[in-house]
């Protein structure tokens, strides 16, 4: 562990952006990807950092605890935050990406770092690195040759979600005469492409949706699905109105051609700068691809609908991790082995970043032989870092960023939007003590 070498597995959001902090304080990396020579199931393109669900960072409001997260990255000097923000399409008040500008960001940033090797091999014997340290960011569809690795070295057995990618389709194939511009609550502008539906036409979706046939599942696959990321048929299938308070809400939107609230509403958000292309919010699927098709082309707004990508399905793999790791996410039993991402339990795309983001300064800053910089439960970052360390181990499921896990004010406020603030503006006045006191550049 004296080497001033640090090895890195995976070249996602979370190994780009520690192989990135450690290279910034002067730390040689060797980062390992296995693409192109192999991808998992969800990718389907040779870049880093590849987003596969959304092209969303979700919230970037601080009265949202993503939005917190975010703030709190960026003042850490983020690689993630930096390229999103320059990358960024209109999206109201949540930080949407270009997703291939994004990737194709982060790749040349990590490419052209003269401290970081890039290996394009897939790693599947951790013994090699006995005498060195390694981040395994290998995310949540790690090999199954790593995956038996990991579970050699930590004698604990894999728990497992499934995660669903939502479809995308053609902008000019949508049916503008069924649909208008507009932000929930005229946030952002004209930001997203809304879908009314009226009763009678939410009926016939709603029947048709339930009716559907879903791609066929292996039998490690039908455990269960991560209360974030539902499928939209999963959502409908928990009842007729389930989807009106979720994804299909209409608060806070009118349909300028009736003046009124819609019944329901299906928003697309756009993709790329362009606007050639939009996701379906919120419509991440297990359906056959026709079915797909058939089924969403019942909104009469994607009737004629080319859809340029169907939502597709895979396992996300992940550790008991308040068993095995510290509050620094090393191995327990073996320190040298650290993880970041989404392998350790954090869900979401910032939350994975900023995992590599403390993993990358925890190291850099053990190998400089400094003090540990140490995020308390009254920030984004230490809160998500000590959940995934400290949770309750009996039955440890993945969490996204929440102020349920932040420390609380300490005293009551009635408005939400007032206390979150509050807090967020705590945290952020924390982190920025945090960097001074542990002179974080």
């Amino acid at each position: 562990m004296q080497k001033k070498t640090v090895n890195v597995i995976g070249a996602g959001l979370a190994g780009c952006e520690c192989a990135y902090q450690l290279a910034k304080r002067g730390i040689a990396v060797r980062l390992y990807e296995m693409k192109p020579q192999k991808r998992t199931p969800a990718h389907s393109a040779d870049g880093f950092a590849e987003l596969v669900c959304s092209n969303s960072f979700r919230s970037d409001r601080i009265h949202n605890a993503p939005g917190l997260l975010k703030q709190e990255m960026r003042l850490l000097g983020s690689l993630v935050m930096r390229v999103a923000d320059e990358n960024r399409v209109a999206a109201g008040g949540a930080l949407a990406v270009d997703r291939q500008a994004f990737s194709a960001a982060v790749t040349k940033a990590i490419a052209e770092n003269p401290d970081i090797e890039v290996i394009g091999q897939e790693v599947t014997d951790l013994g090699r690195f006995t005498d060195e340290i390694v981040v395994i960011a290998s995310g949540p569809l790690t090999s199954d040759g790593l995956a038996q690795e990991i579970r050699k070295l930590g004698g604990e057995e894999y728990l497992h979600f499934f995660d669903a990618a939502a479809p995308i389709v053609s902008a000019q194939s949508i049916d503008m005469d069924h649909a208008f511009f507009a932000s929930r609550y005229e946030h952002g502008g004209d930001d997203y492409v809304n879908c009314p539906m009226t009763r009678e036409e939410y009926e016939v979706f709603y029947r048709e949706l339930v009716a559907a046939q879903c791609a066929q599942m292996h039998g490690f696959e039908k455990e269960g699905v991560f209360e974030g990321c539902m499928p939209i048929e999963t959502m409908a299938g928990r009842g007729h109105d389930t989807m009106l308070f979720g994804p299909l809400k209409p608060k806070g939107l009118t349909d300028p051609k009736t003046g009124r609230e819609p019944f329901a509403v299906v928003q697309l958000r756009r993709e790329d700068e362009n606007g050639s292309m939009y996701n379906l919010v919120g419509f991440q699927t297990h359906l056959k691809f026709a079915e797909q098709s058939r089924v969403f082309g019942l909104i009469p707004a994607l009737k004629n609908a080319e859809f340029l990508r169907y939502g597709v399905m895979h396992r996300n793999t992940f550790l008991n991790a308040p068993k095995m790791l510290d509050r620094y996410y090393r191995l327990k039993k073996q320190p040298n082995i650290r993880f970041a991402g989404q392998i350790t339990g954090v869900e979401g795309y910032v939350e994975s970043a900023s995992s590599g983001l403390m993993a990358g300064i925890f190291t850099a800053y053990e190998l400089l032989e400094k003090p540990l910089p140490e995020f308390d439960d009254d920030t984004a970052s230490g809160a998500l870092c000590n959940h995934v360390c400290g949770a309750v181990t009996s039955n440890f499921q993945p969490m996204n960023i929440n102020f349920g896990i932040i420390r609380p004010l300490g005293e009551k406020v009635r408005k939400k939007e007032e206390k979150n603030t509050r807090i967020a503006l705590r945290a952020l006045k924390k982190v920025e003590q945090t960097i001074e006191e542990f002179s974080i550049v």
